[in-house]
């Protein structure tokens, strides 16, 4: 019910845009987080963005670099990375929920997406 898409291979500095595609449910109700993986670590929050979109918040590792934003219309959230950074190389992963609390939980999330690998090099 989530695809996330628009990971790939950039050079540190360098810039990419994630896409999360939902369906099969009620987007425009629902509180979205991207979350990221990176080999041998535990999952991480990255960035969060509420139902009507009024609200944001990122992880201190991203923040300033990091965007995250929604287009109900498309029923799709966007995370634009920009100043990429080696130590960003992930797999990162949309999620959603209708609650909006403890939104840096990854375990409150109802629907996950498959992952989108994002590979930085130095």
């Amino acid at each position: 019910q989530l695809q996330a898409s628009g990971g790939g291979l950039v050079q540190a500095g360098g810039s990419l845009r994630l896409s999360c595609a939902a369906s099969g449910l009620t987007f425009s109700s629902q509180n979205v987080g991207w979350f990221r993986q990176a080999p041998g670590k535990e999952r991480e929050f990255v960035a969060f963005i509420s139902w009507s979109g009024g609200s944001t918040y990122y992880a201190d590792s991203v923040k300033g670099r990091f965007a995250i934003s929604r287009d109900s219309a498309k029923n799709t959230a966007y995370l634009q990375m920009n100043s990429l950074k080696p130590e960003d190389t992930a797999v990162y992963y949309c999620a959603a929920r209708a609650d909006g609390r403890n939104y840096w939980r990854g375990e409150a999330y109802t629907y996950w997406g498959q992952g989108t690998l994002v590979t930085v090099s130095s």
